[in-house]
């Protein structure tokens, strides 16, 4: 069965833009795919664990290409279990706002937990290469102004910009996003912009 991995990471729930656009996006897809099982990652009911001295450890271990011990091998059990959710699926939509030009911390944490060696990626002679293949991902972001090209802001997105670097990083090929901006404007403008990215949400599922 195909899955798909839906990671919200705005805790604004019904006011949230990028929210919006998703739940349209996701609605449109499971019309469209009733056979396929969609997984909700809430990042904010969601609980990561910490990247303490062990998993620390652990990850230089395997990037020297040594062998863990018993304390690094329990607290990477716990990196892979989040690494497995998200991997085992096919597909993944993630949502989010812009907040101080880049990700929230939530969505920074679970990059910092699943973007591993020899999981995420594997170091190989000049450089890395990504591991996660074959797989699709709809990044929907919604921000106060415009940052999409030719905007004066493009240089300081460090959201899309920083998400679609690790994707591909990590071995992603289709890379598909929605961009919801700008929405520091009035109310009006607001929903103009909001009413019609949910209508593209609505076409994109339907490809995707």
């Amino acid at each position: 069965m195909t899955k798909l991995i839906y990671i919200e990471v705005s805790p604004r729930k019904e006011r949230s833009h990028s929210i919006a656009v998703a739940e349209a996006f996701l609605d449109a897809y499971r019309a469209a795919n009733p056979d396929h099982e969609i997984d909700k990652m809430d990042l904010w009911d969601t609980e990561l664990p910490e990247l303490n001295m062990a998993m620390i450890d652990a990850k230089y271990r395997l990037l020297d290409l040594d062998t863990l011990d018993e304390r690094e091998a329990n607290a990477w059990k716990d990196v892979e279990a989040v690494f497995n959710r998200v991997n085992s699926a096919d597909k993944i939509v993630l949502s989010t706002p812009m907040w101080n030009f880049n990700v929230p911390y939530k969505l920074k944490h679970l990059i910092d937990i699943i973007i591993q060696p020899d999981l995420a990626f594997a170091v190989v002679e000049g450089g890395y290469e990504g591991l996660i293949k074959g797989k699709r991902a709809m990044v929907i972001v919604a921000r106060g102004a415009a940052y999409m090209p030719p905007s004066d802001f493009f240089e300081v997105d460090f959201q899309k910009r920083y998400i679609d670097f690790l994707l591909s990083f990590i071995g992603f090929e289709d890379i598909r996003a929605l961009v919801v901006e700008p929405m520091l404007t009035s109310p009006e403008e607001q929903a103009a912009t909001r009413a019609k990215l949910i209508e593209e949400a609505k076409a994109a599922a339907a490809e995707f």
